[in-house]
């Protein structure tokens, strides 16, 4: 008996069975991708190590530095000062000599100032005017014996750096002391102040003051420098 050929499929149908072929199984899966997510936070972790060092690094630099401009700034002070030495005296304003007290005779002699030369001493009223300028020594005279003695302002004299001697310009004197001091009597145990006056020409440099209680005296002297 012979088998019938199977039927047509119909008009836009599937194919029967046999014409595809069995069926094929799902497609493969693309390999995935690795993730760079753990390698750019190690980069991002590296980062902020890396600056966190370079932070403490330049935090030492610079506290060294600090440390090293500090002490190098602090060095100096000690020179300048020894250097500088205790405050000149102002423009203007006596000085104090130094080993400013000797005697001689039955008188203590001290120097208390010299005052910058000035060219006229005394006021509107009365005044003295120098040839050259007025160098003043200002003194005091104390009386250390058991006796009267007489003081003279012309018996003391002035020695400048070129070992020239002066003495005392008496108008000048009369007007800065008054003649009781220019000439006077000292009592033991009493003292007088006085400003010997000594005109001498511009520039000159008074070394030192020759003092005497009388003219007979070997006197003494008083460095002024």
């Amino acid at each position: 008996m012979t088998t019938p050929p199977p039927y047509p499929p119909p008009p836009g149908g599937p194919p029967p069975y046999g014409s595809y072929g069995p069926p094929g199984g799902y497609p493969q899966q693309p390999p995935r991708k690795k993730s760079n997510a753990g390698i750019i936070v190690g980069i991002v972790a590296a980062v902020f190590v890396l600056c966190g060092m370079g932070g403490c690094v330049a935090f030492l630099v610079s506290t060294s530095d600090s440390d090293d401009a500090d002490a190098t700034f602090s060095q100096p002070t000690t020179s300048i000062q020894a250097e500088i030495g205790p405050d000149p005296a102002s423009p203007g304003q006596p000085s104090q000599p130094p080993a400013a007290s000797v005697r001689d005779g039955k008188f203590e002699f001290t120097v208390v100032a010299v005052d910058p030369p000035v060219p006229v001493v005394g006021d509107d009223f009365l005044q003295e005017t120098a040839q050259g300028e007025f160098i003043v020594v200002h003194l005091t005279i104390g009386n250390t014996s058991k006796e009267a003695q007489s003081y003279s302002s012309d018996d003391q004299k002035l020695v400048d750096t070129q070992n020239r001697e002066y003495t005392p310009d008496s108008g000048a004197d009369l007007i800065i002391n008054g003649e009781s001091a220019w000439f006077t009597e000292i009592n033991p145990g009493n003292a007088i102040q006085v400003a010997l006056a000594y005109d001498v020409s511009p520039g000159t440099v008074p070394a030192k003051l020759e003092v005497h209680d009388s003219f007979l005296s070997d006197g003494a002297t008083i460095a002024l420098r």
